[in-house]
């Protein structure tokens, strides 16, 4: 069977990419005539054969166009699928009363879906939203390959040229200086180094549900064993107690031995038999518990 009758399910540049573009370059190019009756018959009959055949004897320029995208790091045959996309988008949309070559018009297209393409996949974060950002992107980053940092009249001109504000225009710069931060250590980061990545110290200790649990736990242990041990204790030295402490208001010693006509050190003593005798009896409940 020769390659130029394959079906397109068979021709994939996913598994075998130099089988794939050898087999593409092997298609006949259609002349003039022969795309005029086949882009016929699909925009007036809408004659599906007709498509396959303009689709497959164009796959080639797709592979061209997509080599112009290699320096951004994504898989060549990823970029072909995606030009190839594009490709079968202006064959559905190719009006051939306009008088123009299929190749001319399938261009945009094609570009199209690789540039959505390449925005998607290369950073984790989308680099490029606003249509000034877009079109920054690629003008940009291949103006860069012939500049360091811009200067201010380079920034002027860019932004001139592609009629956006020279803020934008410094604003893409740096995204295109950043880069991804992997979240997890990388498996190939030694010891003393993995500690730094993000999910080591972006984690919050006192979110841990066991953690929050247990101090829930303790305050309300300690609190029941407060209570208990304020009822065992005579009512003067309770009432000192949370005068002086249990309060918002909180008595000074003074105010306290005026209510007890007592002086202030009388008070001092007190309080301090009075605390002894609670922690006695507090760590009495916890040992019981």
């Amino acid at each position: 069977m020769s390659t130029s009758l394959l079906p397109v399910g068979q021709i994939s540049p996913g598994h075998d990419l130099g089988g794939y573009i050898q087999a593409v370059n092997g298609i006949a190019v259609l002349s003039v005539e022969e795309e005029r009756e086949l882009a016929f018959r699909l925009y007036d009959e809408g004659d599906l054969e007709a498509a396959r055949r303009l689709v497959l004897s164009h796959l080639r320029f797709v592979v061209h166009i997509a080599r112009s995208y290699s320096g951004y790091g994504l898989p060549q045959a990823d970029l072909i699928q995606e030009g190839n996309v594009g490709l079968m988008k202006a064959v559905k949309r190719f009006d051939p009363n306009q008088g123009v070559r299929l190749v001319s018009f399938a261009v945009h297209w094609i570009k199209a879906e690789i540039h959505e393409f390449v925005l998607r996949n290369w950073r984790i974060v989308k680099i490029a939203t606003t249509k000034a950002q877009r079109k920054l992107f690629f003008n940009l980053r291949s103006a860069k390959k012939r500049l360091a940092w811009l200067n201010n009249d380079e920034v002027d001109a860019i932004a001139k040229d592609l009629d956006v504000k020279p803020a934008v225009v410094r604003d893409m710069e740096g995204r295109l200086s950043a880069f991804d931060a992997g979240y997890d250590a990388s498996p190939s980061d030694d010891e003393e180094s993995t500690y730094q990545a993000p999910a080591y110290f972006l984690d919050d200790a006192s979110a841990d549900p066991a953690t929050q649990l247990e101090d829930s736990d303790f305050e309300e242990d300690s609190t029941r064993r407060l209570q208990l041990a304020l009822k065992g204790l005579d009512e003067r030295s309770r009432d000192i107690l949370q005068r002086r402490w249990l309060t918002d208001n909180k008595a000074t010693l003074h105010d306290l031995a005026d209510v007890y006509g007592v002086s202030a050190e009388r008070i001092r003593q007190l309080e301090k038999n009075a605390m002894k005798k609670l922690r006695q009896k507090m760590g009495d409940a916890a040992i019981a518990a």
